[in-house]
């Protein structure tokens, strides 16, 4: 089945201690994770003990270092390696970094901002795919770029338990995409006839010598709420179908005119064929619609987790 590519850690300033006095030594705090370049993964609220805060600052582009790139986090005890698929022009090695029985997947990268040109990303996304046939992964947005291997520690540690409650959530569980569209002048035409005002109206402005102006406003209007109202129907019927084959859905904004539907569905493991088979029953029957399904991806539009982190 076609794929296409999904739309999918925000950072707080630690305050500095006071010296302490110099009779009275006090441990060193222990150091936040430094996060050299970002973009957003799925975040919220929700995590306790994790607020957010100001995005962090790009490291300069001019710099030798290498850093640790962060494609996502899953289970595991034992190290892994994912062969020579990560971000680069040379793909350099992804294998894991552990804390317990958290890791997270990784490869060395420059400590820049990347460009999220079309390899760089298909890349990040060549990993994660990669990772979840064999295990459930909280994927990080692309360009995640942590300065070094204590760096990815102390962030696993950080969040140990928001997590492994979001793995726990997750387990076994993979996100679809659904775009259905239609065809806007037969709609337009197909409420005509339906709709006894719109089909009336229309009928006098064509008689009309005069001016038309208000009648075709209220024509417009009359229009515009039908293709809601026909569209809303459409996603409703859609949706009440796939509840029983889904663990989740979200619906996200249309793009274009054409676009009636565009939603992200979380579907467990073993219901995968049952989803399949009920998207392809409802496009036979619904064949003035065009539906654009997609996937497995990782859960990008269901994993949200909200991490407090200090900027290199």
């Amino acid at each position: 089945m076609p794929k296409s590519k999904p739309n999918p850690v925000r950072n707080g300033n630690r305050s500095r201690a006071k010296a302490a006095a110099p009779k009275a030594r006090r441990p060193a705090p222990r150091s936040k994770p430094a996060l050299v370049a970002t973009g957003q993964p799925a975040t919220s609220s929700s995590s306790p003990g994790l607020p957010s805060g100001p995005k962090p600052q790009p490291a300069a582009a001019a710099t030798p270092s290498r850093g640790k790139y962060v494609y996502c986090i899953i289970n595991s005890d034992k190290p892994l390696r994912f062969g020579s698929i990560g971000i680069g022009v040379d793909p350099p090695d992804v294998y894991t970094i552990h804390y317990k029985n958290l890791a997270a997947v990784v490869s060395d990268a420059p400590l820049e901002v990347l460009d999220s040109t079309r390899d760089n990303v298909l890349a990040h996304e060549r990993v994660n795919e990669t990772v979840m046939h064999d295990h459930t992964v909280i994927p990080m947005s692309f360009g995640t770029i942590f300065k070094t291997h204590d760096d990815i520690i102390e962030l696993l540690r950080s969040a140990f338990d928001a997590f492994g409650d979001v793995l726990n959530k997750m387990q076994n569980k993979l996100e679809f995409g659904l775009k259905v569209l239609w065809d806007p002048e037969q709609a337009v035409k197909d409420v005509e006839s339906e709709d006894d005002d719109i089909a009336k109206l229309k009928k006098e402005i064509s008689a009309q010598k005069g001016p038309t102006y208000f009648a075709r406003m209220q024509y417009g209007r009359l229009v515009d709420a039908a293709l809601q109202a026909r569209s809303e129907r459409y996603v409703s019927s859609i949706l009440a179908e796939l509840r029983d084959v889904s663990v989740a859905s979200r619906i996200n904004k249309p793009i274009g005119d054409k676009m009636i539907m565009n939603a992200a569905f979380l579907i467990s493991r073993k219901h995968e064929q049952a989803f399949d088979r009920k998207i392809k029953d409802i496009a036979g029957r619904l064949d003035q619609l065009t539906f654009k399904y997609t996937g497995p991806w990782p859960p990008y539009n269901f994993v949200n987790i909200r991490l407090k982190l200090e900027p290199a």
